[in-house]
């Protein structure tokens, strides 16, 4: 299975997970029903509606594959479709909303066709909604580096032997405590994350040591052509040191800490009530 990355769409300011597979996107079936319904109980619907529709009840395995989703719990396998199979759960679905959720999946479909053909447009797209989203020109540059930084690493792991997901989650922690103390959980912790994506929340430092950590394990495992879980963890250890390293020594000059309670979301309601004011 090709490594997946949970992203999250928004149709009528309604959350629906998105993973690219295949080459493609794949949908959060109990998402899209939620979407369609507005039931509280997407399980007990997609029950009832496999019972009523005997096409889905005979070719349920066909239609849905089970993915592993970033939730809030952790990664999950959680019952996923191509914007085919969720067209033809929409047809089970009596609902108002189908025909302009059909319209929003084909756009969403067409778009990665787009971004296959030419790379630069998910990097274009990429850039426009965290400015969108009012983060600096200069933040953004240094999340687009450390999300190129990552990918180097993450291919290295799988061309080594790590498994993904899990594995891959193991070794981040390495790097991560060894940079900053805290895993990559305790850090959302420390910034009142749940559901968002951590690095999207670090300022300049954080970001900038996140990539020391990561570029320096990559660095190691093609210096010394590490293979097996077991020496990509150690490399990850001494990467995570590294950055650690570096990170102790600018602290005890500046007299504070790198690792930072603010997370975007506090930054962005401080920023409107001053504005307000």
């Amino acid at each position: 299975m090709e490594k997946t990355t949970t992203q999250v769409a928004l149709f009528r300011g309604k959350k629906v997970r998105k993973i690219i597979y295949n080459n493609e996107w794949w949908f959060v079936v109990s998402d899209a029903v939620e979407v369609l319904t507005d039931t509280l109980n997407a399980k007990d619907y997609i029950r009832k509606m496999r019972i009523r529709d005997e096409y889905l009840a005979k070719g349920w395995g066909q239609i849905v594959t089970p993915l592993s989703v970033q939730t809030e719990g952790g990664n999950q396998m959680l019952n996923c479709a191509s914007t085919e199979g969720i067209f033809r759960i929409i047809q089970s679905i009596p609902s108002p909303k189908a025909e302009p959720f059909k319209r929003w999946l084909a756009r969403v479909g067409y778009e990665r066709m787009q971004e296959i053909e030419n790379p630069e447009l998910a990097t274009k797209r990429t850039r426009m909604l965290y400015k969108l989203k009012g983060y600096s020109d200069d933040w953004i540059e240094k999340r687009m580096r450390g999300i190129a930084i990552r990918e180097e690493l993450t291919d290295e792991w799988k061309k080594r032997g790590a498994k993904e997901q899990r594995e891959y989650e193991i070794l981040t922690a390495e790097i991560s405590q060894a940079a900053f103390g805290i895993t990559p959980s305790q850090y959302k912790k420390h910034k009142n994350l749940k559901r968002e994506n951590l690095r999207d929340h670090m300022n300049d430092l954080e970001l900038i040591f996140t990539m020391l950590g990561e570029r320096s394990t990559t660095e190691i495992h093609r210096n010394e052509n590490s293979e097996g879980f077991s020496k990509l963890k150690s490399d990850a250890k001494v990467g995570g040191d590294i950055a650690g390293t570096a990170r102790k020594k600018l602290e005890k000059r500046l007299g504070r800490s790198v690792v930072s309670r603010n997370n975007y979301i506090k930054s962005s309601e401080s920023k409107k009530r001053l504005e307000e004011k």
